[in-house]
């Protein structure tokens, strides 16, 4: 793991105000699992309601978790004042989102003043194992509110 400098020693504070903030998470049942410095992992667990045709869940769900935990894991670097926003992202389905939970973990890469490069990787578990079903690669702004 890094060691990346922290700006806010009230991080985790404001990563899970943020987090709460967002609604739509919570209707798709996503859940905080972990915050470090560069690093985040939300957890969901399968329903029916998100699912796409053949019964996977559908990969705006899957896009949706992995944007928010590279998201979050870059707010965790940014300074107290700040906020942030998606600027762009790329991501690669691997494989079918079939399981009975999931993980999305966002990792930095690169923290700078106003953009963050992060990484995430989005994993099924079945009950006996997981896999990795999808990768991300996201860029995000650092948004400085004025006093």
């Amino acid at each position: 793991m890094n060691a990346f400098q922290i700006q806010d020693p009230d991080y985790e504070v404001r990563v899970r105000k943020a987090f709460a903030g967002q609604l739509a998470l919570a209707t798709l049942g996503i859940t905080l699992a972990r915050i470090e410095p560069g690093s985040l992992e939300l957890r969901m667990p399968y329903d029916a309601k998100f699912s796409q045709q053949n019964g996977f869940l559908h990969g705006g769900v899957v896009s949706a978790g992995l944007d928010t935990a590279c998201g979050l894991a870059s707010y965790t670097l940014m300074p107290a004042q700040a906020d942030i926003l998606t600027v762009e992202f790329k991501i690669n389905l691997l494989a079918p989102a079939k399981g009975q939970t999931f993980r999305f973990v966002g990792n930095v890469v690169k923290p700078g003043r106003t953009l963050v490069v992060a990484e995430g990787r989005a994993f099924a578990n079945d009950g006996e194992r997981e896999k990795l079903i999808a990768t991300m690669s996201a860029t995000m702004m650092t948004m400085l509110r004025q006093s």
